[in-house]
């Protein structure tokens, strides 16, 4: 089994997505993060954006970490020669190879695109840097012209293509077979850029894994363009539980290496987001609650400890017996059937009234206003 590696792109294609901007200081932060929970690689951004960036990206090399780091360009040299004047020693090129973006910005001339990827690749070559190509909109390219694109970029020397779904429009299936017939035609690794137009994000990348690529690019929280990357947490414990893959990342720090970037971007996670959500261990409905009292596996995937949190037992509109009595039992109340009953129809006309489930405060109000205990 080959091993997976994750190039976390957090820093770049996540802070691409519309009104997000990371400040110097959080930058170094989410890098830091990256690195101590274990992440392979990190894309930490465009230094051809100008100084500011520049500036970010010097700090983060000067970090010492473990992680190896990334600068993205376009295949034009000054923007390699951006990266290196931060101290990046590896480099990510990308050039576009489906029709409607070489027709968009190179007036349909293939060759050109052909002329600036060997020039890019033979100048960072000639620099002693590591050289990852990326085909933007692969997902979209002609297939022939895109192997032929890959081939060349492996002939120059490129050590790693990236396969880009640059708008999202694979699905699974579709992506197994292309990536299997890449895979095979190739001696040098392919890399699976996957976005979330379609919420596929993170199955493509795993289906890109399964058809024989061995890295991902991920975001944290699936920060991104439009609607986003394959995120981070998910790939990471899909390959782990789905995939059986030890990929060497602490997952007790998921939950918070998320609340950072939540922080960093100003935007709250919905509660159901899956891995990080808070709703990921929490149960109200009876049947749930009373299946996970009995045995957590009945209705959790995985355990909660794994990601350093525990579960919560909610009480509100779908909440039965077993988990209110369970509740009150921790508060050393033990009520009659009819009791039970009686708070039990107070809890579910007050979680209605409130649009939410209850506070501990707010149910053991309920018992004292229904019950004399």
């Amino acid at each position: 089994m080959n091993p997976v590696l994750i190039n976390d792109t957090t820093l770049r294609d996540g802070e691409q997505a519309a009104s997000i901007a990371f400040n110097i200081e959080e930058k170094i932060a989410i890098a830091t993060f990256l690195d101590v929970i274990g992440v392979d690689e990190i894309e930490v951004g465009i230094p051809a954006m100008g100084q500011a960036e520049q500036n970010a990206i010097a700090a983060i090399c000067e970090l010492g970490l473990q992680a190896k780091l990334l600068g993205w360009n376009r295949a034009v040299i000054s923007d390699i020669q951006a990266c290196i004047a931060c101290g990046l020693q590896r480099v990510h090129i990308s050039i576009p190879v489906s029709a409607i973006q070489i027709n968009a910005k190179f007036q349909g001339q293939w060759q050109l695109v052909l002329q600036k990827l060997k020039d890019s690749v033979n100048f960072a070559l000639d620099q002693g840097l590591f050289v990852s190509v990326g085909g933007e909109d692969s997902s979209r390219a002609e297939e022939n012209f895109l192997l032929d694109l890959v081939l060349s970029a492996q002939e120059l020397g490129a050590s790693r293509f990236r396969y880009c779904d640059t708008v999202g429009i694979l699905e699974p299936f579709t992506t197994y077979t292309k990536i299997k017939q890449l895979v095979t035609s190739l001696a040098i690794p392919v890399e699976m850029h996957t976005h979330n137009d379609f919420g596929l994000a993170t199955a493509n990348a795993l289906a890109g894994i399964k058809a024989g690529a061995i890295s991902i690019n991920t975001t944290v929280n699936g920060l991104g363009e439009r609607a986003g990357n394959a995120a981070l947490e998910e790939v990471v414990m899909a390959l782990k539980h789905l995939y059986h893959y030890d990929l060497n990342i602490d997952t007790r720090r998921l939950i918070e290496m998320s609340q950072l970037v939540t922080s960093a971007s100003g935007y709250d996670l919905p509660p159901w987001k899956a891995v990080v959500g808070a709703n990921n261990f929490a149960h109200e409905s009876g049947i749930h609650a009373h299946g996970v009292l009995q045995n957590p596996n009945t209705y959790e995937p995985f355990a909660p400890e794994e990601l350093g949190t525990s579960r919560r037992l909610v009480i509100g509109k779908h909440s039965g017996k077993h988990l209110l009595s369970s509740v009150l039992q921790q508060h050393d109340i033990i009520l009659n059937p009819e009791e039970t009953q009686s708070v039990l129809d107070a809890v579910r006309e007050e979680s209605v009234q409130k649009k939410r489930s209850l506070t501990t405060q707010e149910l053991l109000y309920l018992v004292e206003t229904q019950i004399k205990v």
